[in-house]
């Protein structure tokens, strides 16, 4: 047989299994897009203590309107960081566990917020624990995004929690006289806070603190009042490694750290919220230690150095915990 017929044959051979090819990957292209992300979870390292970032979802944020900077200076820095509002804007929460405690620091929003949020439960249980397994929530301040996933309808989604807040904070959100005498479009921030608090104190499972607190053994409370009244950062500590989750101390990433100055409409005392923050970016660029914060794009952890007049953030290296 000549080499010419062989090779006829071959290639006469090959054309049902090249139609099949072609026949499957036409399948495959037609499969729907899935249009969801995994359940949201992080895990690192701080000394001798399991931090794991778990994400409530993300929320639209309209932030041309909610930063209180010159138009141009936000619409300047969206561009820059190839952004455009509104935002879409991470809301995380941070499991910590001391290896004889596991401490929840905030709660997500629930239903609150609407259908983009409300993820914190699932993403909980993808990272291995279970909800009864908490032993205490560390409140950073009582925005309904921080507060909503304490409960599932009206019972308390973390049975076995104990919950600490600042007293400031739970003075001011869960008064009724503070919430008759609140604007209109304010009301509901009380509603919620005061809906999502309610089975714990009812369980006397709310203990409010005051200012700098030593909460359980490598984990501390420390004052950074202003964009709420008792608005708190939480310090973990362990084995000369330290992370301090800074809470809404910041809300835009691609802004804030280059100009610390722009504040947001959120904050209840801009002044006082823009010392905190000042304080908090320069004494974290000295100290060199990790810092988190809710609404960091998830997973909301990293170091900041000082850059100029402001700071550049460095998101952590990917890492898996040994």
């Amino acid at each position: 047989m000549s080499r010419n017929v062989i090779l006829r044959r071959v290639a006469l051979a090959a054309v049902p299994f090249a139609a099949l090819a072609l026949a499957g990957n036409a399948a495959l292209a037609a499969a729907p897009m899935v249009k969801t992300q995994a359940p949201g979870f992080y895990r690192t390292m701080v000394g001798d203590f399991e931090v794991t970032v778990v994400s409530d979802g993300t929320v639209d944020l309209p932030m041309d309107k909610l930063l209180q900077a010159p138009k141009a200076k936000i619409e300047g820095a969206l561009s820059r960081n190839f952004l455009s509002a509104p935002v879409e804007t991470s809301v995380n929460a941070f499991l910590v566990n001391t290896g004889s405690k596991l401490v929840l620091v905030d709660a997500g929003a629930g239903n609150l917020f609407g259908p983009t949020l409300g993820k914190l439960l699932t993403s909980i249980k993808a990272a291995g624990y279970q909800p009864e397994q908490i032993d205490e929530i560390f409140i950073t301040h009582m925005h309904p995004d921080h507060v909503g996933g304490l409960n599932t309808g009206d019972k308390p989604a973390f049975p076995n929690a104990v919950v600490r807040a600042d007293r400031h904070d739970t003075d001011y959100w869960l008064s009724k006289t503070q919430m008759d005498a609140a604007p209109a479009d304010k009301k509901g921030y009380f509603q919620g806070a005061q809906g999502a608090l309610g089975p714990y104190a009812g369980a006397n499972k709310l203990q409010p603190f005051s200012g700098g607190t030593q909460l359980v053994p490598g984990v501390r409370a420390t004052s950074s009042y202003g964009h709420t009244p008792g608005h708190t950062s939480y310090v973990v500590e362990s084995r000369g490694q330290k992370l301090v989750l800074l809470g809404d101390i910041m809300h835009a990433k691609f802004v804030q750290f280059d100009d610390p100055s722009v504040t947001i409409a959120f904050d209840s005392d801009s002044k006082a919220a823009l010392a905190a923050r000042k304080a908090a970016f320069a004494e974290a660029a000295k100290g060199g230690y990790l810092i988190g914060a809710a609404h960091l794009p998830f997973p909301g952890l990293g170091h900041l150095r000082s850059s100029g007049k402001g700071y550049e953030f460095v998101p952590v290296n990917y890492t898996v915990p040994r």
